[in-house]
């Protein structure tokens, strides 16, 4: 089941929590990832609380773990900040790849990988994607780009249908799922 998973811009934007909300309930995303590396986490606990308790089974933190445990939410997302999950910690775990060979080293061990930047980013400037079409499709047909490995970078909503036909299992989108004044590099 291909999946879309929404990322939050880092900084915090006005009315933020029912914008989550309706992507969460218009069926944009399936899941939205909480990712508010340099905020406090009695900041990202606001945000949190702000957001109906309806939606935390279809929330994932990328940074301050420890609130994932608290409010029971559907998963963390590792990286080079926060390489482990909390300890006791039962939900999903993904982790942030940029290359192929990361792919296919780690991806066994999480319950899905991201890869990017697969198109040219939307919200940061200069960061172009780093492979052809070409290149995924012969990555999908070696079996490294499969249903556990979500594209990352320049994913819109009207891609949904490409990324799923290199083979991706699901797309992870940012900068196309806000207001355009929100979004800056």
């Amino acid at each position: 089941m291909f999946r879309t998973v929404v990322i939050t811009l880092p900084r915090f934007i006005p009315d933020e929590a029912r914008l989550i909300s309706a992507l969460l309930t218009g069926g944009r995303a399936d899941v939205v990832h909480i990712r508010k590396p340099e905020a406090a986490i009695s900041e990202v606990e606001t945000l949190l609380l702000s957001i109906p308790q309806v939606f935390h089974c279809r929330l994932a933190l990328h940074d301050h773990f420890s609130l994932a445990v608290k409010y029971h939410l559907s998963g963390v997302h590792t990286n080079s900040r926060n390489p482990l999950p909390p300890r006791g910690f039962l939900g999903s775990v993904s982790r942030s790849c940029h290359s192929l060979e990361e792919v296919s080293r780690l991806k066994r061990d999480y319950d899905f990988v991201s890869l990017s930047p697969v198109f040219d980013s939307i919200s940061k400037a200069g960061y172009l994607s780093s492979f052809s079409v070409e290149q995924l499709r012969q990555a999908h047909e070696a079996g490294i780009i499969d249903e556990k490995v979500y594209a990352l970078g320049g994913v819109t909503f009207s891609l949904l249908p490409e990324v799923r036909s290199i083979g991706f299992g699901g797309a992870m989108i940012l900068g196309d799922a806000w207001p355009r004044d929100n979004i800056s590099s």
